[in-house]
């Protein structure tokens, strides 16, 4: 039963990963045989993997054994920002408050990696490693409350943090960020966490036209 639930988990990780890196485009369909034989596994991780994967809301099911890359419209990302924008302000405010010392090498490794990937125009991992900074930073707010409410959202959220273009320029966004929480300077958070939701709202517009 155990190793049934860690395939079931490790095709849900693939096709998710494949889903925000954008190797699986938006309508496609994820057909259970076709997904079963290209991963070499049986129809039930891959139906189990689908299930998890609409909840998330990165799926959209259709009848019988197949469902399609969830295309998210205009009004789907505007609704993601205004989430992300009454949430952030308050995880970073925490997350500059709480910061431990273990957190924050987690964070610099987050921000690290992201600046070298972005250097290095992977924009796979300079994206990955951005999301992976946010979500550093609301372990660092450490309020579990916080935490599950988030956790519902949070693959949608990767997706949204991976919709831009300019890789070096939100590193260094994150870069000023990270030294803020680092000097638990809260009122430069507040202000550079203000322009970074700005600066992502107008490049996944952009991106989008």
């Amino acid at each position: 039963m155990a190793g049934f639930e860690a395939e079931s988990e490790r095709v849900v990780r693939l096709l998710r990963d494949e889903i925000i890196d954008g190797v699986r485009v938006p309508g496609s369909r994820l057909v259970e045989r076709d997904v079963a034989a290209e991963l070499g596994v049986s129809r039930v991780p891959v139906r189990d993997a689908l299930r998890v994967l609409v909840a998330e809301g990165l799926v959209v099911a259709r009848p019988r054994t197949w469902a399609v890359v969830r295309e998210f419209s205009a009004s789907d990302v505007s609704d993601l920002h205004e989430v992300r924008a009454a949430i952030e302000p308050l995880v970073f405010r925490l997350a500059a408050q709480r910061r431990t010392r273990d957190g924050l090498v987690r964070l610099k490794a987050a921000v690290d990696a992201e600046s070298a990937a972005a250097r290095a125009g992977d924009a796979v991992a300079a994206r990955r490693a951005a999301a992976d900074f946010h979500e550093v930073v609301t372990d660092l707010a450490a309020n579990e409350l916080l935490n599950e409410l988030q956790r519902p959202l949070r693959s949608r959220m990767r997706w949204l943090l991976g919709q831009h273009d300019d890789l070096v320029a939100v590193a260094r966004q994150h870069e000023g960020l990270y030294a803020a929480i680092a000097d638990r300077d809260v009122a430069r958070v507040e202000r550079l966490v203000a322009e970074h939701l700005d600066a992502g709202r107008g490049m996944a517009e952009e991106r989008a036209r």
